[in-house]
């Protein structure tokens, strides 16, 4: 017994497929499946997690529907994928609600934390909110820097520590097998397979979307999607080195360094969440978790409006459009930050988990 029914449907498919195993060369998921001759709910989670849903499989497979056996694996895993965010989440009662409303809830913490920051701009000199400020320091003129980074460490310390515990619960339920531990080859080969986007190639040939044609437009986008984020991090923790270790303050000349990783890894977190709304929307309906799109569209549209609000703050920075557009800016960013461990940001970290459990396996049975 499992403790959902999606849970039991993975079960049903996974006993077809491990006695067909005509699939195993499309991804991982099916020789890790092959590791096993029962399942437990861990299992299974492990198993979810390690799929990338490019559908190969289903075009593949001689009993999907309208076969009696009615396998379909990859709606089946997605769907078991996007219960185990909320399963794992901490605290999970916050993930119920981001998993129903999750747009919204992104949208109005953006708005209110923006609406809190031109709040606290008025309270001290209104005039602030609408003037030109340049030179270092100018963004400082909206908000204290003290007080600005003491907001946003308290945000990005919960999501870090509620990650963490999502990230914990996760791996103590897929379950450790004897002599499996983190070392570095296998992290390592597990880092190499998630840059790469190793299995979300349909074992070579591409995704499939709604004309069964296969295609790599989604590993592109989510290759520009994943590495703007990087840079903007990058961006972001150079900023910090340059404002506590050599005193400079923001913003700084279009040409230093943080300003060419922003705008580079905001460029690409332009294109990449656009490319993947329009591929999700391609996708043939009977491959895809449709109830929860919603998650999906959600954590993509705040990577789109953190970029987007960021490059308009670049561009606006020495005019009165910049302490709106910073408050704007600030508030996605916040919004970002405490919706990151209920939203499908969790799905990149809970996928490398996976990644590393198959390069450990793949090592204790004597593979490469």
């Amino acid at each position: 017994m499992h403790g959902t029914r999606i849970l039991e449907e993975a079960d049903r498919l996974m006993t077809v497929c491990n006695s067909c195993r005509y699939c195993e060369g499309l991804c991982a998921v099916f020789p890790a499946m092959e590791m096993r001759r029962s399942f437990s709910d861990g299992d299974l989670n492990y198993l979810a997690n390690l799929c990338h849903a490019c559908g190969a499989c289903y075009t593949d497979c001689q009993f999907s529907p309208p076969h009696e056996f009615n396998v379909n694996v990859p709606k089946t895993l997605a769907i078991a994928r996007a219960d185990s965010y909320a399963a794992y989440a901490w605290p999970t009662v916050f993930s119920g609600l981001f998993a129903r409303n999750g747009l919204a809830i992104s949208l109005i913490a953006a708005l209110s934390v923006a609406a809190f920051i031109f709040g606290f701009a008025a309270f001290n000199d209104h005039q602030v909110l609408y003037g030109v400020h340049t030179g270092p320091g100018a963004f400082y003129a909206l908000m204290p820097h003290n007080a600005m980074a003491v907001l946003f460490t308290a945000a990005l310390l919960y999501a870090i520590i509620a990650l963490l515990m999502g990230v914990r619960a996760f791996w103590r339920d897929i379950g450790e097998p004897v002599g499996m531990k983190f070392e570095p080859k296998s992290l390592w080969q597990a880092m190499k397979d998630a840059g790469q986007l190793r299995y979300l190639d349909g074992g070579g040939v591409g995704c499939v979307n709604e004309d069964e044609r296969p295609g790599d437009w989604r590993k592109v986008y989510h290759h520009l999607t994943f590495y703007g984020f990087l840079l903007c991090f990058a961006a972001t923790s150079v900023a910090t080195l340059y404002h506590y270790l050599l005193a400079r303050e923001a913003p700084y000349p279009w040409w230093d360094l943080p300003v060419v990783l922003g705008t580079l890894g905001g460029i690409g977190l332009l294109i990449g969440p656009i490319g993947l709304l329009a591929e999700k929307f391609k996708r043939d309906p009977v491959l895809v978790d449709q109830g929860r799109t919603g998650m999906d569209v959600a954590f993509i549209a705040m990577l789109f409006l953190t970029s987007f609000t960021g490059l308009a703050l670049l561009v606006c920075r020495d005019t009165a459009a910049m302490g709106p557009l910073l408050a704007l800016h600030l508030g996605v960013v916040f919004s970002l930050f405490i919706t990151m461990p209920y939203g499908k940001f969790v799905h990149g970290i809970y996928r490398y988990i996976a990644l590393v459990r198959y390069a450990r396996e793949r090592q204790m049975m004597g593979h490469v």
